[in-house]
């Protein structure tokens, strides 16, 4: 039996990266969704409409998804539409990441180029492990996560939902991160972080959230 056919929602910055590591890993992406049919289109898709469109009329084909939407935000909001509509949302792995055959694993998520997952990790649903993360050992990432390029998890970090993690941010072992906080691209967090917080720095301190 042949793989379903596979649709990528978003096809712009972000989704052009999935894109490249779902074709890497030979995944049999055919179409996309976008407000608009995009000019660039590097990997040859087919153009399907606007998945949150009422006159959207793809939900059912024998089709799976893959979430090419960077925005924790609206990535959470379709990743439920499409979860409601009773369809598969498949995990995009990129071949040259380093990932534990020891970890549990959600649906949705992304894990980018070069990026490692260590043994006995958790990954919720439709996260993003973007390009040269690293995630050590026992780690917990919520759904709705996004750990940005470069950043380094230690050992027994807990990270809450739809947080984001910025570019070559450091958490030390054993902390534990609230949900909806932003840490900064550098920054080195040292003590648990409360839900809606914003954390720049190093040592990391915390900022006005706007």
């Amino acid at each position: 039996m042949l793989d379903n056919k596979i649709v990528l929602v978003g096809y712009s910055g972000h989704g052009l990266v999935v894109a490249d590591s779902a074709k890497a890993s030979q995944m049999n992406l055919q179409f996309y969704t976008e407000q608009q049919k995009m000019e660039v289109n590097p990997f040859g898709l087919e153009y399907l409409g606007f998945e949150s469109d009422a006159t959207f009329s793809n939900w059912d084909k024998p089709y799976d998804y893959v979430l090419g939407i960077g925005s924790n935000t609206i990535r959470k909001k379709v990743a439920q539409l499409i979860l409601s509509e009773n369809k598969q949302l498949l995990n995009v792995i990129a071949p040259s990441s380093q990932i534990s055959e020891e970890i549990i694993i959600g649906q949705g998520n992304f894990i980018a180029k070069n990026a490692t997952v260590n043994i006995m990790a958790k990954i919720g649903d439709y996260c993003i492990l973007n390009t040269g993360c690293i995630v050590e050992h026992e780690c917990v990432i919520s759904n709705g996560v996004h750990v940005a390029p470069g950043a380094v998890l230690l050992g027994n970090v807990t990270v809450g939902e739809q947080s984001f993690i910025g570019a070559n941010a450091v958490i030390k072992e054993n902390i534990t991160i609230g949900r909806d906080v932003i840490i900064g691209a550098g920054a080195v967090v040292l003590s648990d972080v409360p839900d809606h917080s914003k954390i720049v720095g190093n040592p990391g301190r915390t900022i006005s959230y706007e």
